[in-house]
């Protein structure tokens, strides 16, 4: 098996908003980035399953994945980048 050794990205975000609403300004926000970045972004997939959110996408050249967890008062965001993007 493969090992994946892109460098791993973990942040926790505090907020007070309901689970849903929290869900709801996240999923706008990322047809934002989507829409104004559509010239940078390809390959662009997007699952939600109850509260938690997988992302892939390739912007530049590069493949971002995460995992989106939004809790009841904490959104905590796992994810891989690309090695050179965190120059």
């Amino acid at each position: 098996m493969k090992e994946n050794n892109m460098p791993k990205l973990n942040i926790i975000v505090s907020h007070h908003l309901t689970q849903d609403e929290e869900i709801k300004r996240i999923r706008n926000l990322l047809n934002e980035m989507k829409t104004k970045y559509t010239d940078k972004i390809s390959n662009w997939y997007e699952e939600w399953e109850g509260h938690v959110g997988k992302v892939h996408f390739s912007a530049m050249g590069f493949t971002v994945s995460g995992t989106l967890m939004v809790k009841k008062s904490q959104v905590e965001i796992c994810g891989s980048l690309p090695f050179a993007a965190i120059f």
